[in-house]
């Protein structure tokens, strides 16, 4: 009997202890602003909270043994609502841009407070992922045809950014030679369709998304420019100082959803559509294989250097008159430490400028692919992953086979024969030369130039779609 006692005596008295114990564990919030529809943020928002990368690596050892954590995620459309956030006090992490990534560092600044920008995301050291589009009956082809036409952009963003620098570069005044003015891409896809504007400059995805929802052409490409552009994580600095674990465990799980993305493309992209909306082989188009953008973490020069620009860039804009570092805003500690915990070589990434890989055969020869400027791709809607052929005119032919055959395709892909650019093959031009090769390009005009030096013909996609098909069945 007193055994009996004396066991429930201690057992009463661990589960009050228990009790306290959990009473008092603390709790630390994790809260992360994403921007879901610029999707070249995924890696760093998106993916990790559908795929619950987080948890894997948030610490339980040492000082948060007993610690339970309050993971929060709200999206936004933009980011100066969550900088806004952020300098309140609402949210510790969040994924941006170059430019409203500055106006985030002024702001905490102003503050009296401090946010760091902890790591890329995706980016191009050639700027491209911003572009300017035209409706799809306008006679423009190129910015040189935009003087004295109204152009709308969303204000102090990377794609304004972009647009200021293009408009340099033709020799103009930004105020007198055309008229700029604001617009959300929300808005610009209805000024688009109802021709009440005359171009639109926007950033990650809308340059390509309007395009390829067939109520848009675009005329330019941010990689034009030659003016890097990232899109990235910040976090508030008093946070990274309290929990430089959680940092780290945030920019891990960015790190897996970056692997996991390079895997397998197709899959993530349809997943991304799902949550989103916007159309997986938008999402492909930046992720996939020799995609628009590089899902580059590290710091290379061109981005720091790309900060320091947006930052001069703000300035002259008047959108903000704090004196921010970019030395000292970015900071790399973090996500050293992250691929050094991951088992990766950041130094060696660091120097790796190359696109995500693309290493497949080519679906009719079966023959390794090694000319990448010159690949397509076909993504049939009933099939996991894309076909890759070496050229456009393989390309089409088997198009010219499949779609009788009553495949559904999702998206055809062709690459700018001069640059690499990744592109969607209705919205190019194409040349024919003498011996029946089709090469692809964005511009119009950079298809005349090349016809005239192979003696080539320029066509349209339709065109060169049935030429290909068409030589391809003379043979």
């Amino acid at each position: 009997m007193n055994n009996g006692l004396t066991f429930l005596r201690w057992f009463v008295a661990g589960l009050v202890g228990m009790t306290a114990a959990l009473s008092h564990a603390e709790t630390i919030r994790v809260a992360i602003g994403t921007q879901d529809t610029t999707i070249n943020c995924a890696t760093g928002g998106l993916l990790i909270r559908e795929l619950h990368l987080l948890y894997k690596y948030l610490p339980h050892t040492g000082k948060y043994k007993d610690v339970q954590y309050d993971v929060q995620w709200r999206d936004f459309t933009s980011g100066a609502p969550m900088t806004n956030e952020m300098v309140a006090g609402r949210l510790d992490f969040g994924a941006m841009a170059d430019f409203p990534g500055s106006l985030n560092g002024a702001a905490f600044q102003k503050a009296g407070k401090r946010s760091l920008f902890i790591a890329v995301l995706s980016g191009s050291i050639d700027g491209s992922g911003n572009g300017i589009v035209v409706p799809l009956n306008s006679p423009v082809h190129s910015i040189a045809d935009l003087k004295g036409k109204t152009i709308s952009v969303p204000f102090a963003s990377t794609a304004h950014g972009m647009l200021l620098r293009a408009i340099e570069a033709q020799g103009w005044n930004p105020d007198t030679d055309v008229n700029i003015v604001t617009q959300a891409p929300e808005v610009a896809g209805s000024a688009l369709k109802a021709d009440k504007i005359d171009a639109h400059a926007d950033f990650v995805p809308f340059a390509d998304l309007f395009p390829y929802r067939g109520i848009a052409r675009k005329i330019y490409d941010g990689s034009q420019s030659h003016a890097p552009t990232f899109h990235g994580a910040l976090v508030d600095a008093a946070y990274a100082r309290k929990y430089p674990e959680i940092v780290v465990a945030y920019l891990r799980a960015a790190i897996d959803a970056n692997r996991l993305m390079t895997e397998d493309p197709e899959k993530y992209s349809l997943l991304i559509q799902k949550v989103t909306g916007i159309e997986a082989p938008v999402d492909y188009l930046y992720d996939g294989p020799l995609g628009i953008q590089t899902r580059d973490l590290t710091w290379k020069p061109e981005y720091r250097r790309a900060l320091a620009t947006a930052i001069d860039t703000l300035k002259l804009l008047k959108k903000t008159d704090v004196k921010l570092d970019a030395n000292t805003f970015i900071d790399d500690r973090y996500i050293r430490e992250a691929f050094k915990e991951s088992g990766l070589d950041y130094d060696a990434a660091l120097d790796n400028y190359a696109r995500s890989p693309l290493i497949a055969n080519d679906a009719a020869t079966g023959k390794p692919i090694s000319d990448f400027n010159d690949v397509a791709q076909v993504w049939l809607t009933n099939e996991a992953h894309v076909r890759d052929y070496a050229s456009p005119a393989e390309a089409f032919a088997a198009l010219g086979k499949l779609q009788p055959a009553g495949s559904k395709v999702r998206a055809v892909f062709v690459h700018d024969h001069g640059s690499g650019l990744k592109l969607f093959a209705n919205q190019a031009w194409y040349v024919k030369n003498e011996r029946g090769a089709v090469v692809a390009f964005l511009l119009r005009s950079g298809a005349d130039a090349y016809a005239r030096r192979v003696s080539g013909k320029v066509l349209d996609y339709a065109a060169a779609a049935g030429a290909s098909t068409d030589s391809v069945a003379a043979r």
